[in-house]
């Protein structure tokens, strides 16, 4: 299984408008960070989508992304979910598989009837499937896990694909889902920023979770201009443990 972050920034992205911090003016293109998202793709070919912000368009073109077999949603923030009418380009001639919560669920019949209620012509065709914490399902051969977690007091998802664990936006794991993380070997987490946060792991916070769950490896994602320069910040953690940038692939 390999995985692509399309996206590794925080709501504001990086650079964020108006700042001048060293970060945001870094020529290392390691410290340019379109909002979060990222691409899997299985063992048996399928490309699956997590998260759709507002970068989307931009990222599918900068990466290269041709094919898009389903989507897997974290929560209804802005950044997350924003970039939903971009998708029509993947979605033409056959609905995209679309797994989300509740909460999401009805954000998208709510804010996005055109597309998932009165389908006006052109728009992107979605087959919306709603999935609690623990309704495993199947994406081709991979088995997908949706957990549950909060960010800050909100419910929302994480996603375990095979022995993938992808956790953002996250200030509490509670403890049925530390059972259904037992085994992952690649990691993908929120770890905002050094200080701490009302709704996001910290670095701290997160190295935490890295110890708890003794994945082999570990890759922060969802950071903001406050994580430092990416050099400086990723020779700061563990030998196992590693920012994410826009455009890595990993192997998992």
């Amino acid at each position: 299984m390999k995985v692509r972050f399309l996206g590794t920034g925080t709501s504001c992205g990086v650079p964020m408008p108006l700042c001048n911090c060293e970060v945001c003016t870094s020529a290392d293109p390691r410290d340019n960070r379109l909002r979060c998202s990222a691409l899997v793709e299985t063992d048996d070919g399928k490309q699956i989508l997590i998260d759709c912000g507002p970068d989307f368009r931009q990222q599918a073109l900068r990466f290269g992304v041709r094919h898009l077999d389903a989507l897997l949603v974290t929560h209804n923030h802005f950044d997350h979910v924003a970039g939903l009418d971009d998708l029509r380009a993947f979605c033409f001639e056959h609905a995209l598989p679309t797994y989300a919560d509740p909460i999401v669920s009805k954000t998208f019949i709510e804010k996005y009837d055109y597309i998932f209620v009165h389908r006006y012509p052109g728009v992107p065709q979605m087959d919306l499937h709603l999935v609690h914490p623990g309704d495993r399902f199947q994406i081709g051969e991979t088995p997908v896990l949706p957990l549950q977690i909060y960010h800050g007091k909100l419910p929302i998802l994480a996603w375990r694909i095979g022995r993938l664990a992808y956790i953002t936006d996250c200030t509490v794991i509670p403890d049925e889902t530390w059972e259904q993380l037992q085994g992952v070997d690649t990691l993908i987490l929120d770890a905002l920023r050094w200080k701490s946060h009302p709704t996001h792991f910290n670095v701290e916070q997160a190295l935490e979770v890295v110890e708890r769950m003794k994945p082999r490896q570990t890759f922060f994602t969802h950071l903001s201009h406050d994580i430092g320069l990416h050099p400086w910040a990723d020779a700061r953690l563990p030998e196992n443990v590693h920012l994410a940038y826009d455009g890595l692939e990993i192997e998992c």
